[in-house]
This record gives structure tokens, sequence and C-alpha cells, in this order.
């Protein structure tokens, strides 16, 4: 099929999208104002082609081409392609890219179209590939926009009407298991099985094809066993052992593919000293939740689990956009504080995630250990995220006192 062929046959895409349901998303609109390229990044499916496509809509003549065509992957003179757009969108200034790390030397191409007046919108679904390359050559002249999955208010938005407090926590029960992807939800497909081909299709289409992995399954395996531990310390020597990959440096180079693919990302336990941070053991957290739900070997939901992972979600999302860094932390009596946000030099707040504290021994366990490391970090500001306790108590344990915070996870999800 020829390239013009190919561009009037996604631009019928572009028809059939627009008259399906969007839901507003909560990120920033594309601001074509400006000559800055915008980079659109996110998990493959999330809904960076409809964001991109229902603000591009709005008044603008746009062209689209969506590398992941072969078709198109394969064009040896670029030029060709720019005609076959200009013929079919009738010469556009504003060029709409999508999955452009298909493209080889796509950051060549975009830099030459910037530079000839082209108002540039890309889309990828590989951090890696777009950071090194866009901070390489686009250095100064992109704006980078986060799409992730649903969040926990626009998921309630495509309700499309007020809910009352138990409605909320009932959707927050959908929701913890089968995450925020927007098609299942709008289309009514079945999560589980959406959700376990689209991990197949990013595994062997966006890792195993494009870094030429020899072990498949390997592969697989690992991302199963990571899900199934999700919240969890890992090691790449545990994670050998577990997955029977005997090298670790194969895991290692295994789980950057997994989280350069927006599956997976880790979390660092905190530190003072840089050296320690990089080299101590870390914890593993996925991108939606319905992924664990789809593909853990686990036979029933872990809600603690569940819940600690929508919270590392929502701060991943904040330090993506430069907001907030976010830790754990652990002292040597292996007591444990699920989350350490940090504000540039300052530790802005501790976060300990508990999904039930009717246990009164749980309760105090972690709030306890809460209180110590707010004693060590110097941090007044603590927060315990649970299922339904809403308030403030003032806890004090030997020498130590603080007031700490209780939210209901749907009402802290709300806020952000």
């Amino acid at each position: 099929m020829i390239i013009k062929d190919i561009i009037e046959m996604q631009k019928r895409e572009i028809d059939v999208i627009l008259k399906e349901i969007y839901i507003e998303r909560a990120e920033p609109k594309i601001d074509l104002t400006n000559s800055l390229i915008k980079v659109i990044i996110g998990p493959r499916r999330a809904g960076k082609s409809r964001f991109s496509i229902y603000n591009l809509n709005k008044g603008n003549k746009f062209g689209y081409v969506n590398f992941d065509d072969e078709g198109l992957t394969k064009i040896e003179d670029y030029d060709d392609l720019i005609s076959a757009v200009n013929s079919v969108y009738d010469n556009p200034k504003i060029l709409f890219f999508d999955e452009i790390q298909n493209l080889p030397r796509w950051e060549l191409f975009v830099n030459r179209l910037q530079r000839q007046g082209y108002f540039l919108v890309l889309t990828g679904s590989n951090s890696h590939l777009l950071s090194k390359e866009l901070s390489t050559h686009l250095t100064g002249r992109h704006l980078q926009i986060i799409v992730f999955p649903f969040s926990f208010r626009e998921y309630l938005n495509f309700e499309n009407k007020n809910l009352t407090t138990s409605e909320i926590k009932g959707k927050l029960s959908d929701y913890l298991i089968s995450g925020g992807y927007p098609e299942p939800l709008i289309k009514k497909i079945n999560y589980k099985e959406y959700l376990g081909t689209l991990l197949n299709s990013i595994l062997f289409k966006d890792i195993v094809k494009r870094y030429k992995v020899r072990f498949s399954q390997a592969i697989s395996d690992l991302s199963e066993q990571l899900l199934s531990n999700i919240a969890n310390e890992y090691s790449y020597n545990s994670l050998s052992k577990i997955s029977k990959i005997k090298s670790t440096y194969t895991v290692e180079k295994y789980l950057k593919y997994l989280e350069e693919s927006f599956i997976f990302f880790s979390v660092k336990r905190f530190s003072y000293k840089v050296k320690e941070q990089i080299s101590s053991i870390k914890k593993i957290y996925c991108i939606d939740n319905g992924f664990i739900h789809a593909k853990a070997f686990n036979s029933s939901p872990n809600f603690g689990k569940l819940y600690e992972n929508l919270v590392a979600i929502e701060l991943k999302k904040q330090e993506l956009n430069g907001k907030i860094n976010f830790y754990y932390w652990k002292n040597q009596q292996q007591e444990e504080v699920d989350f350490v946000v940090k504000k540039g030099i300052k530790i802005e707040q501790l976060i300990q995630v508990c999904y039930d504290l009717d246990n009164i021994e749980t309760k105090n366990r972690e709030t306890r250990t809460l209180l110590k490391a707010g004693n060590e970090l110097k941090c007044k500001n603590l927060l315990v995220i649970n299922l339904d306790k809403e308030g403030e108590e003032e806890i004090e344990w030997f020498n130590m006192k603080a007031k700490i915070k209780f939210i209901p996870l749907w009402k802290w999800l709300l806020e952000k």
C-alpha cells in the first residue's frame, strides 16, 4: 500500500474516534500559541491519541500520521511522507505524529520540520527512547505532557452524574481491581481479557521485537512475577531466583525495558546519601491495578497492596510532572513507611497506606512506625490513607508525640 493510501485510511480513524465518548482529561491542554514541540508520553492505550485529537480538533487544521503501521516505518525518504500528508490534509501547518518512537531517526526528522515552521505534536509509549532523544536533539524546544490511564476522578466522570458517598466507595472497589484503562470502561469490554492481551502486546511488540530479546518467555515470566509481588522490595538477585533467569544482568536489563514501556516503576529507599539511595533495595509498582488482576498469580486480591499501588501511581504522576520526588523509608528494625514525599530539599509528608485499621494492633504498629519516621526525618506532616477512617489523632509513644491525619483512599484520590 502506498504512503498516501495509508494516511487516507488513518484519516478515517479520526472520524471514528471523534464519534466515541470522550472523558475530559486533567492534563494541561495542548497550547499551539508557541512553537514548542508538544510531546505526549505514557503507556499504550492510556488515551494519548484521543487526548491529542480532541485537543487539536478545536478549530485547527492538522495532519495525522500513526507510526504503528509498519508500512510507514520503512519509508526511506521522509519528504515523501510530508508530500502525502500535504495531499491528504491540504497542506496543514500542524502535524500530529502518533507513536513516533517507531520511526527510525525520528528525532532528526521532527527537528527539521520544526525549523521549517511546523507545529508538532508527538506521542510515544517508550519513556527512555523519547527522553533520551529529546534531551539530545530538542533541548529547550519541547514541552512534555504525561497521560496515564484514568485517574479515579476521571473514572467517576464517565458516569456523568453526581454520585453519593456510598456510590463513590462502590466505584472505588471496582477501580481498585479493574484499573483505569479507558477502552474497556467506555466500550464495556472484559477488563481481564483486554489487559492480558494488551500486556502481551507490549511485551512482544514493544520490547521483544524492538530490543531483539532472545528469550521472550523469560521476560513474560518476569513481568508476571513482578505483578504477583507488587509493593514489595526486590533485588536483581532475588528476581533472578524467582524468575529462573540466571543472569542478574539480564534481569536488570529486562526490568529496564518493562519500566521504559510504562508497565512498572521502582521506588527507592530514602536516604540522605545519594549513593545509598542508588545501591539500596527498591520496591516495585505497576502503572495500573488492572494489570495485577489480569496477570498476577494471586488467587485472591491483596487489598492492602492494591491500595498502596494506587497511591504510588498518583505520586508517580506528580513526580513525572516535576512536582515531587518520593521514596519509601525503612529502619534497621525493618519497620517501614510506605512513602516519603519530598519537595526540593524539604521532606513534605510521610504517608502510610493501611487498608483496614479496625485491628487495634495493626493501627498501633502503623502509626508508631510513622511516628518514628517523622521523628527521624523531622517531618510533622504524617498521613495514614485507609479504608474509611477520617480525622486527626494525637499519637504518643515513649518520648515521641505527633498529630497524625487519617483519610479514606477515595477522598485522597479525589483531592489529587
